[in-house]
This record gives C-alpha cells, structure tokens and sequence, in this order.
C-alpha cells in the first residue's frame, strides 16, 4: 500500500469558549484563547490518502485532483473565516483537534470517491502544535 502526502494552507480565527460555560471556567479551560474577540493563526493541513496504485499512471491519486477535492471543499471554506460561524462547529468548539476532526468527515467521502482512502489529517495550528486525526498506527 502506498500513501500519498499533501500540504495546504489557510489563515484562520476561532475562539476558544463555550457559550454554556462562565467567563471564568472558560478562561480556565481555554486560557488567553478565550478571548470573545478571538485571535487567528496560519494553520497548515496535511492530508493522507493511501490505496493502490493505478496500473497506468503509477500514482495512487493524481495530485492535482486531490488539490481540488481539498482546495474547493475545506481550504476555501475555511480560508480567511472565523470558524466559531461555521456550522461544522455548531456544537463543537473549534479546537484544533475538532477541525482535524470536522476535515476528515469533510474530506473521507470525495476522496473515497475519487479513489483513495482517507488515511490521516494532521492540522498544525502553531510551530508547537499539530493534531492528527484518522488511522495513527
């Protein structure tokens, strides 16, 4: 089984806090990021997709296709937005791990589609942070 690697970006704001928690609770859980007037970050996403390879082209997934299921359904979308307003995050806050987690329900079906099988999303929110979500073996 091969696995193919792509990494994209977009710049993003959220806020860290639940509407069914007080101030002081939130600024305990979610520190600074709290803030109601949130803050954004420059996240970098990885996606892995893995299968067979196609007899004739050698690839398990043409790059360029994977580009456009990951660049029209999550990067542009999510691009230059406050993801608190997003209705992925309608019940969830949008934590790093929560939006690793909401692009690999997003992205599993067209992918599955186009022929390969999501295998990980890594979203890296800061030089510290990244957070994986799919099959971590």
């Amino acid at each position: 089984m091969i696995s193919l690697t792509r990494r994209y970006r977009f710049p993003a704001s959220h806020v860290l806090r639940r509407a069914d928690f007080s101030e002081q609770e939130n600024r305990r859980i979610y520190g600074k990021c709290a803030n109601p007037n949130g803050h954004g970050h420059d996240y970098a996403l990885e996606v892995t997709v893995s299968g067979p390879l196609d007899p004739q082209t050698g690839r398990v997934l043409e790059p360029a296709r994977m580009d456009r299921i990951v660049e029209s359904l999550l990067v542009e979308r999510f691009s230059h937005r406050l993801l608190n307003e997003d209705p992925l995050f309608r019940e969830d806050v949008p934590t790093a791990e929560n939006i690793a987690r909401a692009a690999h329900r997003l992205l599993a079906p067209p992918l599955a589609e186009a022929g390969a099988a999501l295998r990980r999303v890594r979203v890296r929110e800061t030089r510290n942070n990244s957070f994986d979500y799919g099959d971590l073996r």
